[in-house]
């Protein structure tokens, strides 16, 4: 039997009618800016499912675009997100997409920044607020974003997990969660690290100078009602 906890039950704090639809949504693509950095200027979402039959009457398509500006789901600017993004420059488009076997809240999001340079991020809005985040620039990862969250893009060579893992350790950062994924042997690779503590900016810097390591992401989650 599943254990079902308050926030289950009550549900998120939030703008709009839907925890799946606007909660979720919200989470979901302020994830996906933290993954695509500064410097956004051009979004596409491409909407399956139920997200793409109901997106407007549900304000899906607003919780969207305030997600990108790292709007949280109960911050009242939410309702003039798009607004906000003109002002700010980010052109914005939503297509229906079917996006294969997923979720019926799933959504892909195109993102377009400054220098030219483009990435992809697919999640899911599970339900009550939850998320899933399964791919990245075409590579498999699965995280919930409800804990800090590391996400590191390296080469795939012997002891990259144990270098990374003692360097957890040397701050004292325990770890939840460890995934790896890699399309083939010695080929690109992508660990995901959920952790029970915030992930400071040394161990960030301490990854990053670390040899095969090309990319490194962090999502420290902030809870309702903070900033």
């Amino acid at each position: 039997m599943k254990n079902f906890s308050m926030f289950d039950i009550v549900g998120p704090i939030m703008i709009g009618p839907s925890s799946s639809h606007t909660a979720g949504a919200a989470r979901l693509a302020k994830i996906a800016s933290i993954i695509s950095g500064i410097g956004i200027v051009k979004v596409k979402f491409l909407l399956h499912g139920s997200f793409a039959k109901t997106y407007r009457g549900h304000g899906t398509d607003r919780a969207l675009v305030a997600g990108i500006l790292k709007m949280e789901p109960w911050d009242e600017r939410l309702r003039e997100s798009f607004k906000i993004a003109k002002e700010k420059g980010i052109e914005i488009s939503f297509e229906e997409a079917d996006l294969g076997d997923v979720h019926p809240n799933t959504v892909k999001f195109i993102i377009t920044k400054s220098n030219g340079s483009t990435i992809d991020v697919t999640g899911s809005s599970v339900g009550g607020g939850n998320i899933v985040v399964s791919n990245i620039s075409g590579r498999e990862v699965e995280f919930r974003g409800d804990y800090p969250t590391v996400i590191i893009q390296q080469t795939d060579t012997p002891g990259m997990i144990s270098k990374i893992t003692t360097l957890m350790y040397s701050e004292n950062i325990n770890i939840g969660t460890m995934k790896v994924y890699r399309s083939s042997r010695g080929a690109k690779a992508t660990m995901t690290f959920e952790t029970d503590s915030v992930i400071p900016n040394s161990i960030v810097k301490k990854i990053e100078s670390t040899h095969g390591i090309e990319n490194v992401k962090v999502i420290n989650p902030v809870m309702e009602g903070e900033e």
